[in-house]
């Protein structure tokens, strides 16, 4: 009989992002015996202390991971991550100071990198014990963008051409400045005229300079898109637009927007990569989707009215760059036109692959998911199982993980910036077992693997999958 490995632990933030990408590494994992237990991120952190010790893949190790992962190591927890913003990031300087906290990044025993670019990236920042193992993997989210794994999309992106018929996919990255709540923003609303701005959520981590210019930089563009949405509708009265707001955005203005015309929708519903699939072209400002376009095959636009060299070319030089770049309104019209007549793809050339292959690995062979799991095999060695823990460490562990799950829970009801219950349902919906049953199913049948899985419900937003009937 064989052996049962230690589960992994796989926590979901952004559930449009982040699920379906983290069940595909689920499914590769329990075909060589791995069982995950996954779900909300924050459910799956307030119910640590219940949980069997196994392996636990974080997607960040910033100084916000710090209590949790010193707690984590107290439960007996071997925590690896990758970072899920590492593949569209701020300058190095930047990066490091919001991204890379060296007393979080002392619990993390394994590192996965995007590509060879986020590699270097962690190499180069001064606080990365040099002995760290760093993989160069790829990463989940960019499995699903192969061919091989798109008809786990397919039905999805069918019933969007019925839904909408042609459409522009209009993806917005203004949550610096238009966040689900205001304390998210770079900086917060002003009490006083005059006064000096108090920095919020988002300035984490920034020196105020580099803050000031992203602020002013961001919500000019966001002005600008204000402006475009119905000039493009008007410009295109045979298509629908489709706006997909930033995950943590507000999307009152954009449904404002909606309801004085008639061709425009405001959705974030489930993964963008069927809204991609079934969309003519995508028209945006620096998002990272795309560079899910043009690993789709998707013609992309790059507006770009406004223009800060530091921010454009620190931090988004890379879907820039794989986009058709437009400066005014008349041009991103004229270069939406061609598109949608046929007469203008993607932007390909030899110098656009490089970059990418060089900022996502895995592009053919091996999925980033098989290539994850073998360093997991490696990492609990040949029978798969944890040493035993010491009964004192123990029971530090479970009073410390189920004292902040009291305190988290009161925190609503205490003095300070907290995020509403709201917005953690906004980012992670509810999901029933029913529902990630038939996903599983589906990215199976993706995958043509017929491993025999059960999945059952264990806590509220909390699922584990193991092989078995």
């Amino acid at each position: 009989m064989a052996m049962t490995k230690v589960p992994l632990i796989i926590p979901v933030e952004n559930q449009v992002r982040e699920l379906d990408p983290k069940l595909l590494l689920a499914c590769v994992a329990a075909k060589r015996g791995f069982s995950s237990i996954i779900g909300s991120h924050r459910k799956i952190d307030l119910r640590i202390a219940s949980l069997p010790r196994g392996l636990y893949l974080c997607k960040s190790f910033t100084s916000m991971n710090r209590t949790m992962f010193w707690i984590m190591s107290k439960l007996g927890q071997d925590i690896v991550s990758w970072d899920e913003e590492a593949l569209v990031h701020l300058p190095d300087e930047v990066y490091f100071s919001r991204r890379l906290s060296p007393s979080s990044l002392r619990y993390v025993s394994h590192l996965f990198a995007w590509g060879q670019e986020n590699s270097n990236l962690w190499r180069r920042y001064p606080r990365m014990p040099k002995d760290k193992p760093i993989h160069v993997t790829g990463n989940p989210r960019a499995d699903l963008l192969r061919p091989q794994l798109r008809p786990f999309y397919e039905k999805a992106a069918n019933d969007l051409r019925k839904k909408h018929g042609r459409y522009v996919l209009i993806n917005t990255n203004f949550n610096h400045v238009n966040a689900f709540y205001p304390g998210q923003n770079l900086f917060l609303p002003m009490k006083e005229q005059g006064s000096k701005r108090k920095s919020g959520k988002a300035a984490k981590g920034m020196n105020r300079e580099f803050a000031e210019a992203l602020h002013k930089h961001k919500q000019a563009l966001f002005e600008e898109f204000k402006k475009l949405i119905p000039e493009l509708e008007i410009a295109f009265p045979e298509t629908v637009l489709v706006v997909r707001p930033h995950p943590t955005e507000c999307q009152n203005v954009y449904r404002r927007l909606a309801g004085l015309g008639e061709r425009v929708t405001v959705s974030g519903e489930g993964n963008v990569v069927p809204w991609l699939m079934a969309a003519d072209a995508l028209v945006h400002n620096g998002c990272t989707t795309a560079v899910e376009a043009y690993k789709l095959g998707v013609p992309a636009i790059s507006y770009r009215p406004c223009v800060d060299e530091r921010v454009d070319e620190g931090f988004y030089g890379l879907p820039n760059r794989l986009s058709h770049q437009c400066f005014s309104q008349q041009a991103l019209i004229e270069t939406l036109r061609q598109i949608l007549a046929g007469q203008l793809g993607r932007v390909v050339d030899s110098e656009n692959e490089t970059l990418l292959a060089n900022h996502i690995s895995a592009s053919d062979g091996p999925l980033a998911c098989e290539r994850i799991v073998d360093v997991l095999e490696e990492i609990v060695g040949p029978y798969g199982k944890k040493s035993r823990l010491e009964a004192s460490a123990q029971v530090s562990g479970w009073m410390l993980a189920n004292g902040r799950r009291v305190i988290k829970r009161l925190r609503p009801y205490l003095p300070g910036a907290s995020a509403p219950d709201d917005f953690h349902r906004h980012r992670y919906p509810p999901v029933t077992l029913a529902q990630l049953r038939r996903r599983l199913s589906r990215m199976q049948q993706s995958l043509g693997d017929d491993t025999p899985l059960k999945v059952e419900q264990i806590h509220h937003q909390i699922f584990r999958i193991v092989v078995g009937s």
